[in-house]
This record gives C-alpha cells, structure tokens and sequence, in this order.
C-alpha cells in the first residue's frame, strides 16, 4: 500500500498533465500512487496516463462526466488507497525531492493537514513568471498564499495540499465551489486537526498562460471570498478587504490626480515602481519585472472588483450565496 495518493482533477490539459507525470517519474523515492481523474475532458489524457504507466509510475486513470474538480478530487479519493492523500493542480510541475522531503518532514513532525508553497520554474513563459509574482509577492497578496511574512493563519491550497485519511474520513470530501481549498481547510481547522506549513516542499505551478484569463481567476477570488464569509461567519479579515480597498483608494486617488492635482497620482506611481523593483530583484529578468507591474494591477484590481461585486450583491442587497452564478461561472472555464 502507497503511503501517499496523489489525487489530480484533469480538464482538457493533457500537454500539461504529461509534463506533471514526468516530474512525478523523476522523484528520487516513488512512496506515491497517482489518481487522475478526467472530468469530462472533450481532449483527454488518457495516452498520458498508459505512457506513464508503462513507465513504471503507479498510476490509475479514471474517467467521469463533468461536475466540477471538487467532485473529481472526492471521486479520485474514493478510489484511491494510500494513507495520506495529496493534492496538485494539473498546471503544477514537482521537484525531484518532492516526497522524500515530505515523508522526512512528516516523520519528524507530524500534522493532520500540510500545505507548501508554489513557485515559477525557470523554464517558464515570462507572463506566467509575472502572475507567481503577482500572487505571492507581500506587495499584492500580503503573503497568504504561503510566502515568508503572513497576514493571517496558513490556509493550504489545492496546488500544494495534503491530509490525512482520517481528516477525510471525519470531514469528507471537497464542496464543489469557488474556493473550496479554502472551505475545506476551515472545516479541517473547526474539527481541530493540526494545520502546518511546510516551506521546503514547493510545486513549480505555471497558472494561466494569458492575463485575460488571470483576471478572470482573481475576480471569481474576490467574489467567492464573500460566499465564505458567508458560510464562515467571522472568516472575513481585513486582510481580504485590501484589494477592494485598494480600487476605492485608486480611482479617488485618479480622480484627485484629473481634477486637483497630478501630485494625487504620487502614491500610483510608487507603488507601480516598488513593484517592478521588487520584481526584478527577485525574477533577474527586465522582461518578467515588466510584465510583473500589470500582472499585479490585474491581481489587485481582478480581486477586489470581484468582492466589491459579491459584496454589494450578496450582502448590502441580501441575496446571499447566489449558487446559479456560481455554476454559470464554473462552467465558464
């Protein structure tokens, strides 16, 4: 019996699903089965999956009608049989020392619930080395996607994310929603197991390949951040509310700038500057830091029009979780 069940939900991404199998043949221990669950897919990864397996990676392909990647994530749990179930995003590529960095980790110290950071490998495009920055850089996110400085408690996310098969057995599976990774967490908090970050097991995650579909990401963020706040009274920090707070402080500040004086656009300016420095130092590429600066208008911006949206419909009007419109939004990917 394999320690670990990676669990993997596929949509129409079998070029990316090869080059995450590849990364999982290279590990330097294979303590690990590999579920992948196809949902729906009209382009499948079938081909993938057998050349894996012959290979020699343990892997089990499963193949569903769409519903959604929760319920493919609860469909590849079902079947699968190891102890502790990991999760990845099919956009994700592994180091080589993943797992045995993580079975180290957990025999030294173990948790109920882990979650690890992600980063940009350096082989990919500078647009998607531009949005990890925008979405791991304290300057946009604050840090709550597992970078060094947190503004509030550690949440795992479905890119990087593992539990126990007792966390699942008493919690059970994923709800099929925006943000289910965060949901699932607190309801793995509420139920008291252990949550723990664990830095030295990064995943490589390449993201979206365009900034149209990035925004598109970031504004369902948004809204999905006040459908939790919902479901979780008192989850909602201030922290979530920057980004929001962020577009008010920039159109007062563009509109102070058009009709007062240009001096109001002073704090624009610097912001855009320490972005595109903190950028550059970090990626070394005038390129990546370039893209970096809209990459993280669109973070900011995508997010917090998203909450501003559910916010005003969801709360002020009082129409609550508005499910019809989170279906409409899933199937639009």
């Amino acid at each position: 019996m394999p320690r670990f069940s990676i669990i993997i939900p596929v949509y129409n991404r079998p070029d990316e699903v090869a080059d995450l199998l590849e990364s999982l043949e290279a590990q330097t221990v294979r303590n690990f089965e590999v579920v992948l669950v196809e949902d729906g897919s009209t382009v499948p990864c079938r081909e993938q999956a057998e050349r894996a397996a012959a290979a020699g990676l343990d892997v089990k392909y499963f193949a569903k009608d769409n519903e959604g990647r929760s319920i493919a994530r609860n469909h590849g749990m079902e079947r699968a049989t190891g102890d502790y179930f990991v999760f990845f995003d099919s956009d994700c590529v592994i180091p080589p020392t993943y797992f045995e960095t993580l079975a180290r980790e957990l025999d030294a110290a173990p948790t109920d619930c882990f979650g690890g950071p992600d980063a940009a490998h350096e082989s990919f495009t500078t647009t998607q080395k531009a949005i990890n920055f925008a979405m791991t850089s304290f300057l946009t996110t604050g840090g709550i996607r597992g970078g060094k400085v947190q503004l509030e408690k550690f949440v795992p996310r479905t890119f990087n994310m593992g539990f126990s098969r007792r966390v699942y057995d008493r919690v059970g599976g994923f709800r099929e929603m925006f943000s289910e990774d965060i949901d699932m967490s607190t309801r793995i908090r509420r139920e008291g197991f252990s949550i723990s970050l664990i830095r030295s097991v990064p995943v490589w995650h390449k993201r979206r390949g365009n900034l149209r579909k990035f925004f598109r990401q970031v504004y369902v963020f948004g809204m999905s951040r006040i459908t939790l706040h919902l479901l979780y009274p008192g989850s909602l920090k201030a922290v979530h509310t920057l980004p929001a707070l962020f577009v008010l402080g920039c159109v007062a500040l563009i509109a102070l700038g058009i009709f007062a004086s240009p001096w109001w656009l002073l704090p624009l300016a610097l912001w855009l500057v320490a972005i595109f420095i903190a950028a550059l130092v970090q990626s070394r590429s005038l390129a990546v830091a370039l893209k970096a600066v809209p990459a993280s208008c669109i973070q900011l911006w995508g997010y917090g029009l998203g909450f501003i949206k559910a916010f005003t419909i969801k709360i002020l009007m009082g129409r609550g979780r508005d499910i019809d419109e989170e279906i409409r939004l899933r199937k639009g990917k």
